[in-house]
């Protein structure tokens, strides 16, 4: 079965309140000023896996609750996550997601930046409007630890002595975070026993996600990826098969690498790609990421069986074997 048939499955367990999830988005997202309107229209259109606001529904739902709520709170995460992206964009002046331009590309810099503050905004309000005390702590928590691990992932740009250990924390941040917030936001709603379990899944799905996502970046095609193969490398980030490439590739290979994540660029991008898918650093970062699905899995252990649950542990497993 294909990845995207899998994900389709998956979506089916929730599919009522997934689909009610956009039409959120789209009416809380409404505002006076045309622009706004078009920029959110353009990013609602633009499609997107939806996974967090997956990830919550599924986690409300496993942890026994049985009412509407979870939908508003997977529509925020879905906006705050929306924020980030058109943030992160601008910051790696990126012209290309999901196959097509980029707000900043299409809107530039300053409608990118100043849209994503109003999708924050946005967001906290409802939140706010929501009037569950422990969803809001959840999300103003995991905002600034996402913010923390934006920053970090700058700190290390063109460092080549990044070591695994600082990867995984950045990748924490920016990534595993937010699919953190998602499940213990849906989870809060429910049976909080089951909260750690949630924490603890929603933090290795994420990283097994993104640890595949940096693979992609020397294994798939532009068109197969929605964006520029090679993006990481042009920016100097120093992701996982990067940094072991640099462990146990050849001196004079791994210096290129260096020297590739110092300066930027893509002048030796096909030469790298090689490097690193013949020196073993995909496999490895495959490993890595299995692990990190496996110990999704295994945090749900005490969560009781559910259709729910399923697939939530379909989610984690299928992570690895995605090509986009």
């Amino acid at each position: 079965m294909s990845s995207t048939n899998e994900f389709e499955r998956i979506f089916t367990v929730v599919t009522p309140s997934f689909a009610a999830v956009d039409a959120v988005i789209r009416q809380r997202l409404e505002a006076q000023l045309p622009l706004i309107n078009d920029v959110v229209d353009y990013i609602v259109g633009g499609g997107g896996k939806r996974l967090r606001p997956l990830v919550c529904l599924l986690a409300a739902r496993a942890c026994g609750y049985a009412g509407e709520l979870h939908v508003e709170v997977a529509a925020t995460v879905e906006i705050l996550h929306t924020a980030t992206l058109l943030h992160d964009d601008v910051v790696d002046a990126s012209g290309l997601r999901r196959g097509r331009a980029t707000v900043n590309a299409r809107w530039g810099n300053p409608a990118a930046v100043l849209i994503g503050d109003y999708l924050i905004s946005r967001a906290f309000q409802m939140i706010v409007a929501l009037g569950h005390p422990d969803v809001l702590a959840v999300m103003a928590s995991s905002t600034c630890v996402i913010s923390e691990g934006e920053v970090l992932q700058l700190v290390t740009q063109r460092d080549p002595h990044t070591t695994e250990e600082r990867y995984m924390q950045v990748i924490h941040g920016k990534t595993a975070k937010m699919f953190e917030a998602a499940a213990e936001g849906g989870c809060v709603l429910g049976d909080q026993r089951y909260r750690q379990a949630m924490v603890l899944y929603a933090r290795h799905l994420g990283a097994a996600f993104q640890i595949i996502d940096d693979v992609l970046d020397y294994t798939s095609s532009s068109g197969e990826l929605g964006k520029n193969v090679g993006d990481d490398l042009a920016e100097g980030k120093p992701t996982l098969p990067l940094i072991q490439a640099m462990k146990v590739a050849a001196p004079q290979d791994a210096e290129l690498i260096r020297e590739a994540i110092r300066h930027g660029g893509l002048d030796h991008l096909q030469r790298i790609i090689a490097i690193v898918r013949d020196c073993g650093a995909v496999d490895y970062a495959h490993q890595v990421a299995a692990r990190e699905s496996q110990l999704a899995v295994a945090a749900l252990a005490q969560v009781p069986a559910s259709p729910y649950r399923q697939a939530m542990i379909d989610l984690a497993e299928m992570a690895l074997r995605r090509a986009h």
